[in-house]
């Protein structure tokens, strides 16, 4: 098959490109991602040679540029990780999270339309259902859960939900949603909280947290969520929505204890500052859907797959160390400007 994977340079488009690229070495994975800040070319330089994958510097906003790909490339399969996902940067500046995460959508689901594809799928995230109480443990997001958004970032993408539903049903575009809780593992952006620690805790400075740091999140390892993504394209009912959790529930405060604690670094570093604003309190899915239709559960326990993430830290601090200091944004002109 030829798969495209937009956002593929990002952090769990790019572990699922390697995932891809490595476990089905006859399909071909097409990425295109528009290296944004939060995209990164380095995360791809291990299969940016290998002989089933091809990678295109391409907005997905731009619809000419999106066409031409499909002309050429003819892909079977399409799966959109591309988006804007910073919580923080939707509340300073929102418009630009519509325009990737909704107009962005649109030009690639026209495409599907306008060249056939057997399956197009929409990576979106848990954020969608708001939030639940502290209070009610016994309390999960299921995909019947109504949508109920608290951050220009997560109105972004469950409108980007809503468009793929309606062309599902309006056009008969073979379409599946899949709705995940916190990633965290390997390539991941150093804004975000546990690369955020790690990098901080090793450079002895300040690790800030939210409030109390009392918000409970459900930690999913992101080779587990890729492993969950291809089983939903290749098996997966069309027009459905999958959740995938890891059932891994825990306070902002414990990850932060948890991985000084691993490094052997003191929580006098933890520097409690004031809370986001509309900040969600907890998120938890239940699984059980995409369980009993595809077999899929999460493999990786947190204490397990914390170690590798920072391990995959330690050993591989020229990749963050690039993105601190802006130098990893000079390596696409670097390796292929002159091609």
């Amino acid at each position: 098959m030829n798969i495209i994977v937009t956002g593929g340079a990002g952090f769990i488009g790019g572990n699922f490109c390697h995932f891809m690229v490595n476990t089905y070495p006859d399909d071909t994975i097409i990425c295109i991602d528009k290296l944004t800040y939060a995209g990164n070319l380095e995360t791809l330089a291990p299969i940016m040679d290998k002989p089933n994958f091809k990678f295109y510097k391409t907005d997905i906003c731009d619809r000419e540029g999106i066409y031409k790909i499909f002309e050429d490339e003819k892909p079977d399969v399409v799966i959109n990780f591309a988006a804007e996902s910073h919580v923080d940067r939707s509340i300073t500046n929102p418009e630009i999270f519509l325009e990737t995460n909704i107009i962005g959508t649109s030009v690639m689901l026209d495409a599907c339309r306008k060249y056939g594809i057997k399956r197009y799928h929409q990576v979106s995230t848990d954020e969608v259902y708001g939030d639940l109480p502290l209070d009610r443990p016994d309390l999960f997001f299921t995909e019947e859960t109504p949508i109920h958004t608290s951050s220009p970032y997560s109105s972004s993408k469950a409108s980007a939900d809503l468009l793929v539903m309606a062309y599902m049903r309006t056009y008969g575009l073979p379409c599946t949603i899949s709705r995940c809780s916190n990633n965290y593992g390997p390539y991941h952006f150093p804004e975000k909280l546990i690369p955020l620690i790690i990098a901080n805790a090793l450079n002895d400075k300040t690790i800030p947290v939210y409030g109390k740091g009392e918000n409970v999140r459900d930690w999913l390892f992101v080779i587990d969520h890729c492993r969950a993504i291809d089983l939903i394209v290749r098996k997966g009912k069309e027009g459905e929505v999958y959740n995938i959790g890891g059932h891994n529930e825990k306070t902002n405060l414990e990850v932060v204890k948890t991985v000084l604690s691993a490094l052997g670094k003191s929580e006098d570093l933890i520097t409690y500052v004031t809370d986001r604003p509309g900040h969600d309190m907890r998120y938890a899915i239940d699984p059980t859907k995409i369980h009993n239709e595809l077999g899929w559960l999460p493999e990786t326990r947190f204490e397990d797959g914390i170690k590798q993430t920072i391990d995959w830290y330690l050993n591989n601090k020229e990749w963050w160390e690039h993105i601190i200091s802006g130098e990893y944004q000079n390596y696409y002109e670097k390796q292929y400007g002159n091609r």
